[in-house]
């Protein structure tokens, strides 16, 4: 199986995908520690591809969503974005109404608490 053959099977079989750098439980960069934090925070229920254990995903997620950098959040099989889009739709409330609109489960108070803190 290809790396793009993994990538998109992950992302249709999972409702929540991080591609990071480490693991949800370690990550091995600042921007990938962030990302998941907020999703664990959030008690988001999502699955975490730890892109240094292989290179071809490292790689080849950049390819498939014609994204030059790590993290990648996907929801429900579509590319949200980086870090920086996450923080922001965390910001805004955005990520709210997409995790909403798809049916994530998330705790909507420690959303609110993330905003009050960076208000």
């Amino acid at each position: 199986m290809s790396a793009q053959d993994t990538i998109r099977d992950t992302i249709t079989q999972n409702d929540v995908v991080l591609f990071m750098k480490g693991t949800k439980m370690m990550p091995q960069c600042g921007f990938s520690s962030r990302v998941a934090g907020v999703l664990n925070y959030m008690g988001v229920e999502f699955t975490d591809v730890n892109v240094l254990a292989d290179a071809e995903i490292r790689q080849g997620i950049k390819d498939f969503s014609d994204w030059p950098t790590i993290p990648q959040l996907y929801v429900k099989g579509e590319f949200v974005g980086g870090c920086d889009i996450v923080t922001e739709m965390t910001l805004s409330g955005e990520l709210d109404k997409l995790f909403e609109d798809n049916g994530i489960g998330f705790n909507k108070e420690a959303a609110d608490k993330i905003r009050e803190a960076n208000a």
